[in-house]
C-alpha cells in the first residue's frame, strides 16, 4: 500500500510539470512556433514513446521536451539517453500518423523552466544520430 505522502508528492510533481509544459507551450507560441500537440503517448511498456510538445515553424516540426528544474543546469542535466530515445519513438509514432508532415524537416528540441526566469529554449538540443544535448 501506497503512502499518502508519497501520492501527495507526485500528484504535485505533475502539475508542476503540466504548469511548466504550458509555460513552454505559451513560449513557443510567442516564438512564432505553431503547437501541433501535447503530452502525444504511444505504446506500452517498454516501446512507449512520449512527447511533451509538437511544434511547427515553417517547414520544420520540433519535437520538444520541457525540463523544470531549481537550476539550468540541473534541467539541462535530467535528460538523458533513455529519455531521449523515448521521445525519438514518440516522434516516429507521430510522423507516421501524419503524412501532411512528411516533406518537413524534423528537430529535437528542449525548454528548461526555473523559478523565477523566462523559459530556455534550446533548439536542435540533440540530435537522433549523435545524442548530444547542448545548454
Amino acid at each position: 500500500m501506497k503512502s499518502y505522502a508519497v501520492d501527495r508528492r507526485r500528484i504535485a510533481a505533475r502539475r508542476r510539470g503540466m504548469a511548466a509544459e504550458t509555460l513552454a507551450a505559451l513560449w513557443l507560441r510567442l516564438k512564432l512556433y505553431r503547437v501541433l500537440a501535447r503530452g502525444v503517448k504511444t505504446g506500452r511498456g517498454s516501446g512507449v514513446g512520449e512527447v511533451d510538445i509538437v511544434a511547427r515553424r515553417g517547414r520544420v516540426v520540433v519535437f520538444v521536451e520541457v525540463k523544470a528544474r531549481a537550476s539550468l543546469e540541473q534541467a539541462a542535466d535530467s535528460l538523458g539517453a533513455a529519455q531521449r530515445r523515448r521521445i525519438e519513438r514518440g516522434a516516429a509514432f507521430f510522423l507516421a500518423h501524419r503524412p501532411d508532415l512528411a516533406g518537413c524537416d524534423v528537430r529535437f528540441d528542449a525548454v528548461l523552466v526555473v523559478p523565477g526566469r523566462l523559459p530556455r529554449h534550446i533548439p536542435d538540443a540533440w540530435r537522433m544520430d549523435d545524442g548530444r544535448m547542448d545548454a
